[in-house]
C-alpha cells in the first residue's frame, strides 16, 4: 500500500465510492472524507482545484445504504483493523481528527443534503467517534441561502459540527478569476452571516500567486475591509484559516499558479489579528 501523506489526497485510495482517508495538514491526523460529488461536479471551478475532469453541475442522487455501509466498514477498519499499518501512517498521526464532508465538488448541492448530514452523525456517534472528533462541512457557501442547506447546518450544529466557509477573494474580479463564480461578494457575505447564525463557522481562504502577481494590495485591503464588515455586523466567526496551494492543480490555469510563501501568509495573518480575529496559517 502507498503511504498516506498530506499531499496524497486520492479519493479512491481505499476503493470506496463515498468514503476516503486524508492525512490533514490542517488537523494533524486522519481526516475521514465523505465525497458527496463522485461525479466530479461543482457549481464553481476554482483554478487551484486538484480534481481531474471537473465539470459544472451538482451532486448526483446518493445511495444512502451504500454510504452507511461504507462508513461503518471504514470506521471499523480504522478503530479495530490494521488500516494505519497498511497505509504506513506515521504513529503521531494515528488519530481520527475529523469526519469532513467535502470531496470532488460542492457538497451542499446534494438534493437530500440534510438527510446525509444526519446519517453520518448517527453512524459516527454509534461507533463512538463523535463527539471525540470534529464534524466538518467544507463548502464554498454559495448555497447556504437554500432551506435544504440550512436544515443540514442545523443538524451539523446539533452534532457539535462546524462549517469551513470558503472566501478566497473579497473582490468581484478575484472571485471571477480564482473561483469562476458570478456570485457577488455581497451574496457571499449574506450566506456567511446565515451560516454563522446556524452553526459554528470558520472562514477558509486560499491565497496563491497567479501569473507572478503575488498577493496584491487590492486583494489584501478588500479582504481586510470584508473582515471589518463582518466584525461590525456582530458576526462571530470561530476562526480564519489561511492557506496556499499544496497539490498540483488539474485546471487549465495550473501553469500560472504558485504557492505563496509562509512569510507572506504570516505577515497577512498578523494584519488580520490586529482586527481581533483568531487566525491560523497552514502551508
Amino acid at each position: 500500500m502507498s503511504k498516506l501523506t498530506t499531499t496524497n489526497h486520492c479519493s479512491d485510495v481505499v476503493g470506496l465510492k463515498y468514503v476516503y482517508p486524508v492525512i490533514s495538514r490542517r488537523m494533524g491526523g486522519l481526516s475521514i472524507g465523505i465525497n458527496f460529488n463522485p461525479n466530479n461536479a461543482c457549481n464553481w471551478r476554482c483554478i487551484y482545484c486538484q480534481i481531474e475532469n471537473l465539470k459544472i453541475g451538482a451532486a448526483p442522487v446518493m445511495d444512502f445504504t451504500l454510504l452507511e455501509d461504507e462508513l461503518r466498514f471504514f470506521l471499523d477498519d480504522v478503530l479495530t483493523g490494521d488500516f494505519y499499518e497498511r497505509f504506513h501512517v506515521d504513529v503521531d498521526k494515528r488519530v481520527i481528527k475529523d469526519i469532513a464532508i467535502a470531496g470532488n465538488g460542492e457538497p451542499t448541492s446534494l438534493k437530500e443534503f440534510a438527510r446525509a448530514v444526519e446519517l453520518i452523525g448517527k453512524v459516527a456517534t454509534e461507533k463512538g467517534v463523535f463527539p471525540y472528533c470534529h464534524y466538518v462541512l467544507i463548502t464554498n457557501g454559495s448555497l447556504v441561502h437554500l432551506p435544504k442547506v440550512q436544515d443540514g447546518l442545523k443538524i451539523l450544529s446539533a452534532y457539535g459540527g462546524e462549517v469551513w466557509f470558503k472566501v478566497d477573494s473579497a473582490t468581484e474580479e478575484g472571485r471571477s478569476l480564482i473561483n469562476n463564480t458570478a456570485q457577488s461578494c455581497k451574496a457571499s457575505l449574506k450566506n456567511l452571516m446565515l451560516s454563522v447564525s446556524l452553526c459554528q463557522t470558520k472562514l477558509q481562504s486560499c491565497f496563491l500567486d497567479y501569473d507572478n502577481r503575488g498577493l496584491t494590495d487590492r486583494e489584501k485591503d478588500s479582504y481586510l475591509d470584508l473582515l471589518r464588515d463582518i466584525k461590525n455586523a456582530g458576526c462571530k466567526l470561530q476562526q480564519i484559516m489561511l492557506y496556499t496551494i499544496a497539490r498540483p492543480s488539474q485546471q487549465p490555469e495550473a501553469r500560472l499558479l504558485k504557492p505563496l510563501s509562509v512569510e507572506i501568509l504570516n505577515a497577512f495573518a498578523n494584519e488580520i489579528k490586529l482586527l481581533g480575529f483568531d487566525v491560523s496559517v497552514n502551508i
